[in-house]
């Protein structure tokens, strides 16, 4: 079984000093390179902290740390031909995937900006399939991970400000954000604190569904456009947009180029202007996207985000 778990933010009712946090900004003269051309990318097991946010890993509010420390030793446990012999590395181009593409008509989102911005969804993917959930025992994948979930509409209002704070990192819960395919967005780590992306194993479109039948990204999907920095693909739980990584064919942001909470302010076209603004940006390695919160979260929609103890199940 993958194991996904975590708990809604507990950082809500923390202060935000915006004036005095200092941002990274995209230099555009800068030769940022392509790191990660080769396709191989670093492992970020256990990659996660407590006590103050930290570039390359994800911040964690206390119970969602809780949950990591006591879940049991369930999940994708079977490391796949796709990791490297010391397991610190993994290609995702080895990976096996979810076996199905599976049309679903019934995918309903909606966004609105007003004096708040609101995106409502029902978590089935507007612009792709899925695979086969459960997985069967037929399917290679399951060899390496027997998710017995299946996926299920949810009802999922996201009420964002317009205009995000910006002040000193705040930590995470498991859901990060919504993205604009109407998918739910989780942090980069399993439910034992692992690398998500490297040990679970999704469908073609590198998501899957928990036990609460959210289906639900932990990394980007191929199934989104290859996007720019300057392209909103979904928005973080404190409103921020998150965006691609790509500046050209040959500067593509990584998390070396990111502050601690995965993101940096740069020209970003929002409702159909051009601004200059903080952004999340999702990115080939770990930890792939949100990692804490520049700006004041709302508490999540979904049924597993409002869960404080016990922790949601596997997946």
């Amino acid at each position: 079984m993958t194991a996904c778990s975590g708990l809604r933010s507990e950082s809500d009712t923390a202060v935000v000093n915006s004036a005095a946090t200092p941002r990274l900004t995209l230099d555009t003269t800068v030769k940022y390179g392509n790191l990660y051309k080769d396709g191989l990318l670093p492992v970020g097991d256990n990659k996660y902290v407590l006590d103050q946010a930290r570039a390359g890993y994800v911040y964690v509010c206390p119970k969602y740390a809780h949950a990591l420390t006591t879940a049991p030793p369930i999940g994708a446990n079977v490391p796949g031909p796709w990791f490297s012999a010391d397991r610190q590395w993994y290609d995702p181009s080895k990976k096996v995937h979810v076996e199905g593409h599976v049309h679903h008509e019934d995918a309903e989102f909606s966004e609105t900006v007003g004096h708040s911005h609101i995106i409502t969804t029902n978590d089935i993917p507007r612009f792709h399939t899925t695979g086969v959930f459960p997985i069967s025992p037929t399917d290679v994948a399951f060899s390496y991970d027997q998710n017995p979930n299946e996926i299920d509409e949810q009802n999922l209002t996201y009420v964002l400000p317009v205009a995000p704070s910006y002040g000193e990192p705040q930590c995470v819960g498991h859901e990060v954000g919504v993205m604009l395919s109407g998918v739910v967005l989780y942090t980069a780590l399993d439910a034992t604190g692992r690398d998500a992306g490297a040990w679970e194993v999704q469908d073609d479109c590198d998501g899957h569904p928990e036990l609460t039948s959210t289906y639900h990204y932990h990394t980007g999907s191929p199934c989104m456009p290859t996007a720019s920095t300057t392209e909103v693909l979904g928005y973080a739980l404190d409103g921020h947009p998150i965006t691609g990584a790509k500046i050209d064919a040959e500067n593509v942001l990584t998390t070396r180029d990111l502050d601690e909470c995965h993101g940096i302010t740069s020209t970003v076209n929002v409702n159909g202007q051009s601004v200059e603004m903080y952004h999340y940006v999702l990115t080939a390695d770990f930890p792939y996207t949100v990692s804490c919160f520049r700006g004041r979260p709302i508490a999540s929609p979904s049924v597993t985000g409002r869960e404080h103890e016990p922790p949601p199940s596997p997946h």
